[in-house]
């Protein structure tokens, strides 16, 4: 396995999550995934939240994607919306 040279884990403890993980089924590895995804989310909300506390529910999906998908995606899908 590489090891990325700037990384802050220890050689044992990325051998213990591989292991945690490849004991996992592809159901739990999944849940996994989706749990982490909605952290990622609801931390990018709050932080846009904090940056725009006047944005409505609609900006902060905007700033959002944004952030996630970048400026084209965020004119197709908030053409009503100027957040740049």
């Amino acid at each position: 396995m590489n090891r990325p040279e700037n990384s802050d884990t220890s050689p044992a403890a990325r051998e213990r999550y591989t292991e945690l993980m490849r004991a996992c089924t592809p159901a739990e590895r999944a849940r996994i995934l989706v749990g982490l995804c909605s952290a990622v989310r609801r931390l990018a909300e709050a932080s846009v939240r904090q940056s725009h506390p006047a944005a409505s529910p609609r900006e902060v999906q905007a700033r959002v994607a944004l952030r996630m998908y970048g400026p084209a995606i965020v004119q197709r899908l908030f053409p009503d919306l100027d957040i740049s």
